[in-house]
């Protein structure tokens, strides 16, 4: 389960930092759908 700490991590790698999904993945020692799923989780 990943943590909303670490969600918030992983959309300003993507979105602020311009990081790939691979690189992302590898930094947190994700898998690639994962963090694929989790960006297309709608915030609230």
């Amino acid at each position: 389960m990943i943590t909303m700490e670490m969600l918030g991590r992983i959309r300003r790698m993507y979105l602020r930092d311009k990081m790939s999904l691979h690189e992302i993945a590898k930094r947190t020692g994700l898998s690639r759908n994962t963090v694929r799923s989790w960006l297309r989780t709608p915030e609230e």
